[in-house]
């Protein structure tokens, strides 16, 4: 895919949803930083479905902290791993309290320090909550740069770099949840809709599959 290429991939996506954002359900940075973290080998949608029952009982980091461990475990139990992610949540919540006043933290380093955050979590609210032009390479976003020919890599940082010297800067503050949607909808895991993709003639995958390519 050649840049003149990669431009037109983003404006098709632009042009079929021109304000994305995160299907994560949130009101505040905090919950968003506890919704992406709950995220984690769980699906959004199992995630919305604990969050509210949650977030109605602790929507701040001390207010959570008040909940404790197994408070937090028994709102979020059917999620996977839930008595990992209670214990990271607390951690974290009690970072934010002792070091940052409460408030989630618009570093990427500071971000990074806090229990159970990773660099995806982090670009993650760096571009949701706080408006950086950071690529957060999840499962769909990994598959999409790497079957379109747009970024292959054969890890998610070789992918998040690729993508990150390719994209056009007019693109690149929501090109993450462009391509988050496009892998969780079109471009999927088993069967790529490539007959309903707006970006089929330039991906490779698709022209390589193509009956006119044999």
């Amino acid at each position: 895919m050649n840049d003149k290429q990669v431009h037109l991939f983003f404006e098709r996506l632009r042009a079929a949803n021109p304000q994305p954002t995160t299907e994560l359900h949130y009101r505040s940075t905090f919950e968003l930083l506890i919704a992406v973290m709950l995220s984690a080998q769980s699906t959004d949608v199992s995630v919305n479905k604990v969050t509210p029952g949650l977030f109605s009982k602790a929507p701040t980091p001390l207010a959570m902290l008040q909940l404790g461990v197994d408070g937090v475990a028994n709102h979020i139990r059917t999620l996977g791993l839930f008595n990992s992610k209670a214990r990271h949540v607390m951690a974290t919540c009690q970072r934010l309290v002792d070091d940052y006043g409460g408030q989630v933290p618009d570093r990427r380093e500071a971000l990074e320090s806090l229990p159970g955050v990773g660099r995806k979590t982090a670009n993650v609210i760096l571009n949701t909550a706080f408006g950086h032009p950071t690529m957060a390479v999840d499962t769909h976003i990994f598959r999409v740069g790497n079957r379109t020919g747009l970024a292959p890599g054969r890890d998610v940082r070789a992918v998040e770099n690729g993508l990150l010297a390719r994209i056009p800067a007019e693109f690149m503050q929501d090109a993450h949840h462009w391509l988050i949607l496009h892998g969780r909808y079109t471009c999927t895991a088993r069967q790529p809709h490539c007959e309903r993709c707006p970006v089929s003639d330039l991906c490779d995958y698709a022209l390589n599959a193509s009956p006119a390519s044999d």
